[in-house]
């Protein structure tokens, strides 16, 4: 069908769903997923599969190493090698056990609040509303939608990582469930690449006062160093590099023989995470008898507003205005798994709710607002795939 005709039907099927949907949110939001109580996360698991289990998808819970897990799903009766769209979200938070008495779920007017609610399940409640009205409009998407949702974004998503890198490397494009930018509800077509590296400095320790020439102190080296990394920020170019952390000594009065520091690195592209990997593993001692070990790397690439990433936005923003909606696109610092999925295809990110407050208390969605872009997520779905001369420079 063409695309004109469909929006507005999803619109208005979904607005009549607006009640059944603040319950599903509500019911996601009072099961507490921090990243770090793993445990936690089993129920708003089953939650999900049985959503989708109703709506004849096969899912699959994934086993977590060191996390709560992850879920995987497709539709059941579809065959495989069919082209694939995948659809990603993840259901920890940053949010402490607890965190939910301190503030309640609660909905005034079309301001949803509660731990969670719009980073990001919000976004789990838009993916499974989006489907069901697809199936309740009898409405069938060109490719086979398929969905992982994952236990340990917050956290970096180490351990379900490879397999983000598995769906994203088969699917035609991927729509990250990510909350939307700001108030305005801006779409993520650029994101930050991140590093994390520490660094050791390795000294000799002598009593201050009886020996102080005796020994090398690697807290004195250490501020060389820090001074050095500030020294490679570079706002104009994206670039921003922060020592996080410090520790070291043993006592006032000993020469220092251990330091370390904890650097954050944000980077805008590939380009700029090569260069600034080499400058930061380069780092050189500056204070006599003293050495450095530094550790890490730039772990999650940079989401470039690359042409297919373009091409896909441009569609996004060509549906939106079949259902009113009048899109802008923008660069987030923060990182997501939408990261990885450009690395191997078409990804469109900050598809989540519209809002405000992510990691923060003054946490919300505006269901209303919401509920649009739950149209405009199954308006995509809908969509043709992006023909190869779609993405051009």
């Amino acid at each position: 069908m063409n695309d004109r005709l469909e929006g507005p039907p999803l619109l208005a099927y979904l607005r009549q769903q607006r009640d059944p949907m603040i319950h599903f949110l509500r019911n996601l939001v009072e099961i507490e997923t921090p990243s770090s109580e793993p445990d936690t996360q089993y129920e708003v698991r089953a939650v999900l599969a049985n959503e989708l289990e109703s709506m004849d998808f096969k899912t699959v819970p994934i086993r977590g190493i060191k996390t709560g897990g992850h879920l995987y799903a497709r539709p059941r009766h579809k065959g495989h090698g069919t082209p694939t769209q995948l659809m990603i979200g993840h259901y920890d938070t940053v949010w402490p056990l607890g965190a939910l008495a301190e503030r309640p779920f609660s909905v005034d007017g079309s301001i949803v609040r509660g731990p969670g609610v719009f980073d990001m399940k919000g976004g789990l409640t838009q993916m499974i509303f989006a489907l069901k009205a697809l199936a309740a409009l009898d409405l069938s998407p060109p490719l086979l939608p398929v969905i992982f949702v994952n236990g340990d974004e917050e956290i970096g998503s180490h351990d379900s990582g490879r397999y983000v890198h598995q769906l994203a490397r088969r699917a035609a494009r991927a729509f990250v469930l990510e909350p939307a930018m700001g108030s305005g509800g801006t779409l993520k077509t650029a994101r930050k690449g991140i590093g994390r590296f520490t660094v050791t400095v390795h000294g000799k320790a002598a009593h201050a006062g009886l020996d102080p020439e005796g020994g090398a102190s690697a807290i004195l080296e250490l501020s060389h160093v820090i001074q050095s990394l500030f020294a490679l920020n570079d706002p104009s170019a994206g670039v921003s590099i922060n020592v996080g952390m410090i520790d070291g000594g043993m006592r006032p009065n000993v020469i220092a023989p251990l330091s370390q520091a904890i650097v954050d690195v944000r980077v805008p592209s590939a380009a700029a995470a090569e260069r600034i990997e080499q400058q930061i593993l380069g780092l050189q001692p500056t204070t006599p008898g003293v050495r450095l070990r530094i550790e890490g790397g730039i772990g999650r690439p940079a989401l470039e507003p690359t042409p297919r990433n373009q091409a896909l936005w441009q569609h996004a923003r060509q549906i939106g205005k079949t259902l009113g909606l009048e899109l802008e696109q923008g660069a987030a610092g923060g990182g997501s798994d939408g990261n990885t999925t450009s690395l191997y295809t078409a990804t469109l990110d900050g598809l989540g709710p519209v809002g405000d407050g992510a990691h923060a208390v003054h946490e919300y969605l505006d269901i209303d607002r919401t509920i649009e872009r739950t149209a405009l997520l199954a308006s995509l779905l809908l969509a043709p795939p992006l023909a190869p001369d779609d993405a051009v420079d």
